[in-house]
């Protein structure tokens, strides 16, 4: 049996808590979403994503997260509207594992713009049955139950 000093360390993994922020509005086929697709960046590169998105950092609570990389990646604010978590990982026997906080936005301050130019290589809005390709897999996963109503969903177990 471990002691408690160590008992954190050995066997638990790491949970990291992301937030996303999805922008919507009316289009002439449906609702529309504006996704980002990603620049030169080491995870997915050219794969299309929420138009705003980053890690919690410590002392944050997911909303504050979100607001922040809403002003950081798009460079607009908005009220923002929790939809569902999203538990997910990328093999059975990972490190770590992801809690990643899904919002929407319908009314926006500003006009969106790609503020990192490096780590974003274009804006585009889509309706959310005609998504582009590549994608993120668990972000398509998310869109596609968007206004669902499922408070939780899974990815990668």
């Amino acid at each position: 049996m471990s002691s408690s000093s160590d008992a954190g360390t050995l066997d638990r993994f790491v949970v990291v808590p992301a937030s996303y922020v999805y922008l919507l509005r009316e289009g002439e086929s449906g609702t529309e979403v504006l996704l980002q697709q990603r620049g030169d960046v080491p995870y997915m590169a050219g794969h299309w994503a929420a138009g705003a998105a980053g890690h919690v950092e410590r002392g944050e609570d997911a909303f504050n997260a979100a607001r922040r990389e809403l002003r950081e990646e798009l460079d607009v604010s908005a009220e923002l509207q929790f939809e569902f978590t999203m538990q997910r990982t990328q093999h059975a026997d990972a490190i770590d594992e992801r809690v990643d906080f899904f919002f929407t936005a319908r009314a926006w301050e500003g006009e969106p713009r790609a503020v990192e130019g490096a780590k974003c290589a274009g804006l585009g809005w889509f309706g959310l049955d005609e998504l582009p390709s590549p994608m993120v897999p668990h972000e398509a996963h998310a869109l596609a139950h968007l206004g669902s109503g499922l408070p939780y969903l899974t990815f990668g177990f």
